[in-house]
Parts: structure tokens; C-alpha cells; sequence
């Protein structure tokens, strides 16, 4: 949510930062703004609500903001209304005008006392002209640099000792006119390095053009960005050395290579995506979690497990619970982590608790994470980004190898973080004696199966299009299946919903009765997911109690179950697979359906209203 860029150096700024901004988009936004020191070391501050394109319309794509030194931002409305005056970036000034102001900044995140804030600054003379934390953020930083007169470092460190809440600020300061100077707080942020250039993004892709070399600035840290270095500091004000990382996916991988959206793109990235998570976790035929740091007495250890994650990820969550219970036979609770550490969870040093997190700096996951780990429990993150904020706090890390996922909608990273789940619980079965050698080989086989099969899945796409055409004005959808089904189509509601933006609920089948029927009506489209033999026919006949009330029905299975026809209005079919894993299959033609019914209906679908890629404030 929100988006910065920074630039410093030697090279006209604007452009940079409009073009990083560009990149950035896919993290939902309703206004955007730049600023930037001219040679006279004046900055000038441009705004505009809306798309990115208007403020590049009124900057001439960058081009009229001489300087070679800039911040920009892409605002995502919490505190004040989506306008103008509320983008970012703010001044310290009373009124906006950046000719007065000794700060300048932008903000990502929440300040939560902003208010209490506000008031003091309001005793100091300071006046407010629009509605934003962001304001209050940037005003304090100047209330401490004025009152001590000690320099950035101090101001900032003494800004965040003061606010509570999460961030990630960058800051320029009038006196400092060759300098940048971030900070962050729970809120994402990577610092790109050149022989003559530095530059501070909320995310990678904006500034993968011009450097993969990158550091990740710690929680509670500080940075100085001068052309070409970069110096670290704590809270303290003490300098601190960091480690420089390389970026191992080129900029080619955040492009759309051909497709129409990225969704779709990464629709069919997932064959490659799941073969290269699997091959990082299976080497010679075993299952091997040694880089993770799970040997096998901590695995012997565990008596319960917690999966914490938020949206999609809690799907994948939800189907895991029933394979890691059904090969482990250890007790696993699904939480959401928006709920997780508020209901004061009981744990124990005998519990894992794993957190599923694309980004890994989702808020709610990374607060539980540090709730779990104040318990004592330990703690195993999932996640997609090499060093985030829960890779790095997490007692023990498994990456997933799914590359940049750009699309708000996730494919391909529910897909790998899926996988993981499937080889930790097998792997984990192995090590306490409950799967013998044939089994497990035989797991570990079909689990290498599953990429041709995606790809296969995909193969039969033209059809469900047909049918998303056909369907694209329903006003709801029902969703139902039982068992690892009902995790299946827990997702596939979520991927129509959030992209499509009709009405979509997913339900177990066996509750259909308890109240959900009585929606049911003549032309209602219900969905069913039936995978698993044991309970084939017990979802048909939930469908079917469904259709003698009017609606018409959609049955995915797998090839083989071609009775399904009798009973349903369109098969969709499926290769059979270890039915543990069935939903890695599943899931492919319910991501293909939102998708198709959101580009018949002419919608935005890599960024679909009121949402953001990664959620880092509560």
C-alpha cells in the first residue's frame, strides 16, 4: 500500500522517480506526487490526484522538475480524503510551499498518535494544511531539528522514539541539499546503490533497472543516501555497518513479456514457478529442509502447529491443514493473523508456528510473528522476498521461488507457498516414522508431477473463457466442496471477488443446509469443487439440491469422473493427481475464471479497487 521513490545523484531526478513510481503501481493508490532540489536548492513540490499519467502530464513527464535530487510517493487514502492537498509529499512549512520548508518528506504507513501530535505541534506554532499523519510525521522531524539543532540523524531518531505506529520515511532536509535520509518501521523498504547513485524504493521492481545491488534497511534504522554511499544508523545515532544483497531476478521478470495483464502472465508462470520451488526443496529423491534449519529433533519435538497468514495465504493454510494433519497426525490450527495475537494465544515451546506471507511484510503477519516469538514459540516463515521484515525475524525460513509477483491477485505465490506445505508435511511424516519408504516416494513423485499438470490444466483455458463470457453479468456465485476441496474453493471465491467484484461466497458443502440455500435461486451460478473420491458423492448431491432450486451448476473434477455430466451444466476437468495435492490443480481454472469474467467486463484487472499488493498497516 503507498508507494516511495527516491533518487540521488547525478542525473535529472524527476523522470526517475516517476518512471520507479510507474513500477510501483500494482500497490493500489489515488494520488501521487513528487519533490525535487533544483540547483539553487530550492525544492518544488507537484501534486496531483488520480493516476500516475496526471502527474506526469503536469511535470511533462518529469522533464519541467530540473534537480537531481527527489522523492515521489503514490498516496493510498487512510487519514484525509484522496485530493490533492493530501498527497505526499508534506512540508514543514504552515502552508504548502516548499520554498519555506526546512523538511520535506513522504510516509508510508500509519502514525497512531498522530492526533496527540498534532496537538503539541499546534502549542509550538506549527499550523496543519491538510488532514494527513504524513504531515504531522514531517512537522515533528523539523519541531526536534529546530529545538536541538543537532542534525537529521538526531531529529529522525527522536521522531521515532515519539510516534507510534508503522513507517517508512524519506526525508529532505534544506540544510543537507546533496542528501536523502530515510527511516522505517514495520514498513517495507530497499535502498539500490551505483558507482554515483542511490535509490530508495518501497519495492524492487522500481528501481531494478538500474541496480540489482540493494540493501534492506532494518527495522528502527536510519539511512544518509549521498550520490553513490549509503551510511546506516540505529537509534542511538551510532553508524552501523550493513550487508549489500544482489537481486537474482533481472528486470525482464516485473514486464508482462507478451501477455495482456501480468495476472495472466503469472497465471502461466506457475508451472516453473512450483518446478523451481519443489527442486529447491527435493534434491536426489528426499525432501531436504537442512538450509531452513529443521533437523529432524526439532521436527521430532513438535507437538502442535500454528499457520498464521492473511488472505490468500491463509487458503493455502487451510488446505494444509488437512494434508499436515492427515500425513503428520500433529494438530494444526489456521490462523488469521489480523486475529491471532488480539485473542492471546496459548503456546508453548513444543508448537511451531509457521507464517505464510508473500511480501513478508504484511503487517498482521509480522506483528503475530512477534507475538509467537514473545511466547517462545518458534517461529518458520514462508515467504517470497529474500530479506522482509518476517524472513529476517523468523526463527527459521523457507523461500519460495516464485519470482516478482506484480498482479494484486496472487497466482503463482499462493501455488508455490501451496507446495512448501505439501513437502514440510511430508517430509515431516517421514521423520516421525508415520510414512514408510514406498509412500513417501511415491509422494514425492506426484509432487514432482504437479508443474506438467498445471501446465496441462492451462492447456483447456479456451473453454472456461467461453464460459466466463457467458457469465460475466452474475450478481452472486456460491462456491462449495468438502475437505481439501473446501480450502480450493475458499481461494477461487476470493479470486472472483476481488477481481471481478460480483458477489462470491465459498461454502462447505455439508452446510449448504444450515441457512446458505435459502439464497439460492433460479439462475444462480454454484460452483463445486470435487476432487476427492471419499466425497464425491456427497458434494453432487449438495449441488444437486442446489439445481431443483434453479440454479445452474459448474462441476471441476478430475478427468475419469465423467458421470459428473449427469448432474452438472459444465464440466471442467482436471488431471488426477495424489488427491493430498489436488488443490495445486484446482485452483488453475478457478484463477482463470476471475480473471476472464473481469476482462469481459471490461475491468482493471491487475489493479482491481480499494486493494493493495502487500497490506503493511493494520
Amino acid at each position: 500500500m503507498c508507494g516511495i521513490v527516491g533518487y540521488v545523484g547525478h542525473e535529472q531526478a524527476a523522470p526517475i522517480i516517476l518512471e520507479g513510481l510507474a513500477k510501483l503501481e500494482y500497490r493500489g493508490y489515488d494520488s501521487a506526487g513528487l519533490a525535487v532540489r533544483d540547483g539553487d536548492g530550492k525544492v518544488r513540490v507537484v501534486k496531483a490526484k488520480g493516476k500516475l499519467k496526471v502527474l506526469a502530464e503536469k511535470t511533462n513527464d518529469g522533464v519541467s522538475l530540473v534537480g537531481t535530487t527527489g522523492i515521489g510517493h503514490t498516496r493510498w487514502a487512510t487519514h484525509g480524503e484522496p485530493s490533492e492537498i493530501n498527497a505526499h509529499p508534506h512540508v514543514s512549512s504552515n502552508k504548502l510551499s516548499a520554498d519555506e520548508a526546512n523538511v520535506v518528506g513522504v510516509h508510508n504507513g500509519i502514525i497512531e498518535n498522530h492526533q496527540e501530535l498534532r496537538e503539541k505541534l499546534l502549542r509550538h506554532d506549527y499550523a496543519f494544511y491538510s488532514q494527513t499523519d504524513t504531515e504531522v510525521a514531517v512537522k515533528l522531524v523539523d519541531y526536534y531539528n529546530k529545538k536541538y539543532n543537532i542534525g537529521p540523524v538526531d531529529a529522525i531518531a527522536k521522531t521515532m522514539v515519539r510516534v507510534r505506529g508503522s513507517y517508512a520515511l524519506a526525508l529532505m532536509f534544506k540544510d543537507h541539499p546533496d542528501e536523502l535520509w530515510v527511516a522505517r518501521k514495520d514498513s517495507p523498504m530497499v535502498i539500490g546503490v551505483t558507482d554515483d547513485a542511490v535509490y530508495v524504493a518501497s519495492d524492487v521492481p522500481a528501481i531494478l533497472k538500474y541496480t540489482r545491488s540493494v540493501y534492506y534497511i532494518g527495522n528502527q534504522e536510519m539511512a544518509c543516501l549521498r550520490p553513490g554511499e549509503v551510511h546506516f544508523y540505529n537509534l542511538d545515532g551510532d553508524e552501523i555497518e550493513k550487508e549489500r544483497t544482489e537481486i537474482e531476478w533481472d528486470a525482464e521478470a516485473a514486464e508482462k513479456g507478451g501477455f495482456e495483464h501480468f495476472m495472466m502472465k503469472e497465471i502461466h508462470e506457475q508451472p516453473k514457478a512450483v518446478e523451481d520451488t519443489l527442486r529447491s526443496l527435493i534434491k536426489d529423491g528426499q525432501t531436504d529442509f537442512s538450509e531452513a534449519g529443521l533437523d529432524d529433533d526439532f521436527i521430532s519435538a513438535i507437538k502442535r502447529i500454528y499457520i498464521v497468514a492473511c488472505g490468500s495465504a491463509w487458503h493455502v493454510g487451510m488446505a494444509a491443514q488437512y494434508v499436515i494433519e492427515d500425513l503428520t497426525h500433529i494438530p494444526v490450527r489456521v490462523e488469521l493473523a489480523s486475529e491471532f495475537r488480539y485473542r492471546k494465544p496459548l503456546l508453548e515451546d513444543s508448537d511451531l508456528v509457521i507464517l505464510i506471507s508473500q511480501s513478508g511484510e504484511t503487517a498482521d503477519s509480522l506483528e503475530a510473528l512477534r507475538e509467537a516469538k514473545k511466547l517462545g514459540a518458534p517461529t518458520l516463515a514462508i515467504v517470497n522476498v529474500v530479506g522482509s521484515s518476517i524472513a529476517r525475524e523468523a526463527d527459521h525460513v523457507i523461500y519460495t521461488l516464485a519470482g516478482p509477483e506484480i498482479a494484486v491477485a496472487t497466482t503463482k505465490a499462493y501455488s508455490t507457498q501451496l507446495v512448501v506445505c505439501y513437502a514440510l508435511a511430508v517430509h515431516i511424516g517421514k521423520v516421525r516414522g508415520l510414512i514408510d519408504d514406498e509412500r513417501y516416494d511415491k509422494y514425492i513423485a506426484e509432487m514432482q508431477t504437479i508443474p506438467e499438470k498445471i501446465e496441462k490444466t492451462l492447456n483447456d483455458k479456451e473453454r472456461l473463457q467461453w464460459f466466463a463470457a457467458k457469465y460475466s453479468n452474475a450478481k452472486d456465485v456460491f462456491f462449495v466442496g468438502r475437505g481439501i476441496d473446501y480450502a480450493a474453493i475458499l481461494e477461487g471465491s476470493l479470486k472472483m471477488k476481488e477481481i471481478s467484484y460480483i458477489h462470491s461466497e465459498a461454502y462447505a458443502a455439508g452446510e449448504l443446509k444450515h441457512g446458505t440455500i435459502s439464497l439460492v435461486e433460479e439462475g444462480i451460478l454454484v460452483i463445486g469443487v470435487l476432487t476427492q473420491n471419499d466425497l464425491f458423492e456427497k458434494t453432487i448431491s449438495n449441488m444437486v439440491e442446489c439445481k431443483t432450486r434453479g440454479a445452474y451448476l459448474m462441476g471441476l473434477t478430475t478427468y475419469g469422473h465423467y458421470e459428473i455430466e449427469d448432474y452438472v451444466d459444465f464440466a471442467v476437468y482436471i488431471p488426477r493427481i495424489e488427491e493430498h495435492f489436488a488443490a495445486s490443480l484446482a485452483v488453475i481454472p478457478l484463477q482463470l475464471l476471475g480473471y476472464y469474467i473481469s476482462v469481459a467486463k471490461g475491468l482493471d484487472v491487475d489493479k482491481p479497487r480499494n486493494l493493495a499488493k502487500s497490506v503493511t498497516v493494520e
